[in-house]
């Protein structure tokens, strides 16, 4: 690809993220011109999850290996399989598609990341060329495999100082001294979600729980004083650590579910507030489904004076698909598409596996 002509390509992201909302599908158009990227999200939908398929994907950390074997194709089936139904809705077909997969485990300092949802089977039944397994290459290298959505951060959304994502877990990427930095903040709609679902609903909308009780002092004290808040450099979490350091402490605290709601909640707008503080970032995008917390919103504000822009619906919810459909549009450009600057490995990578598809539907 050069960048002196235009180059446009459609590529179809999928994600799926911790909090387990749901499958994202976001058609999205890209342009190169004079070393410039724009986009347009032509199509986006959440295919939500049956409780079966959530309870699967939840569990999956505990499969024995031939089951997970199983899982990881039967995801990609389903993952296909649901491609195709949006596409025949919107009659339209893509270039390619750019599939995260689901995390169920990660582990850079052991030197592996895993995301199911196999790419060989999405190519096979969508018969489009598939993009997959975009972590596996920065971890090879000695990084933590994530955050990886900065660098369409920074060539996508770079009019904005920085780019706050409040989803499964909270990420901030920002421009330092020329180079992009970005890292994982603290688990977010991870916590949220799980104590909502105490309660019997899927979230805490607008944070009105949380509102309602009462925050433990002690409880916020020990989630605040987590080693991981005092790490500097890259940095980045997963269910693994929520279950060592967050489920422990839930289950000794014995407070009522909205005061556990009340002390999560604020413990998130503290972390993520001191961070943004500490960096002096005048104004950030905010994205993600903890951007509809307003309760949480109303938080952050309070203890920051950087100015939280919370864009359009479409780009709140999609934004993660469209940048993995980014990612896969410079893995097919052989583009570097991973920061070492952000993931801390030894140099920048092309990351993700291709499965190639010959011919047509």
């Amino acid at each position: 690809m050069t960048t002196g002509n235009s180059h446009k390509m459609s590529i179809l992201g999928v994600m799926s993220g911790t909090s387990l909302d749901g499958l994202d599908l976001a058609l999205c158009e890209f342009e190169s011109k004079n070393g410039k990227y724009r986009y347009k999200i032509l199509k986006a939908e959440t295919v939500a999850y049956t409780k079966l398929c959530a309870s699967t994907l939840k569990n999956a950390h505990n499969l024995k290996a031939l089951q997970y074997v199983s899982v990881n194709a039967s995801y990609g089936k389903l993952i296909g399989e649901e491609i195709n139904k949006f596409l025949k809705k919107i009659n339209k077909k893509p270039k390619a598609i750019s599939s995260h997969g689901h995390t169920v485990f990660h582990k850079p300092d052991l030197g592996f990341t895993a995301q199911i949802g196999s790419g060989a089977s999405i190519a096979a039944i969508t018969k489009i060329t598939t993009v997959c397994d975009l972590r596996s290459l920065d971890v090879a290298n000695g990084g933590q495999g994530a955050p990886l959505v900065p660098i369409g951060d920074k060539l996508l959304f770079g009019d904005y100082d920085g780019c706050l994502n409040i989803g499964g877990i909270a990420n901030v990427s920002f421009d330092k001294k020329g180079k992009r930095i970005a890292y994982d903040i603290c688990e977010a709609n991870m916590f949220l979600n799980f104590l909502a679902e105490k309660t019997g609903k899927a979230f805490d909308k607008d944070g009105k729980i949380a509102r309602s009780g009462k925050i433990n002092k002690k409880l916020l004290k020990e989630l605040n004083g987590l080693e991981f808040y005092s790490k500097t450099g890259a940095k980045s979490l997963g269910r693994e650590w929520f279950a060592e350091n967050i489920l422990k402490r839930i289950e000794k605290s014995r407070l009522e579910i909205n005061n556990l709601l009340a002390t999560a909640t604020e413990h998130v707008a503290q972390m993520i507030a001191n961070d943004l503080n500490k960096h002096k970032i005048k104004n950030v995008l905010v994205t993600g489904g903890g951007a509809h917390n307003k309760y949480l919103i109303e938080l952050i504000g309070g203890k920051t004076n950087c100015e939280l822009i919370v864009p359009d619906a479409q780009t709140v919810n999609f934004k993660e698909a469209l940048i993995f459909a980014f990612l896969g549009y410079l893995r097919l450009n052989e583009k570097i598409n991973t920061l070492s600057s952000v993931t801390g490995a030894k140099r920048d990578s092309v990351g993700g596996a291709v499965y190639l598809s010959v011919g047509s539907r």
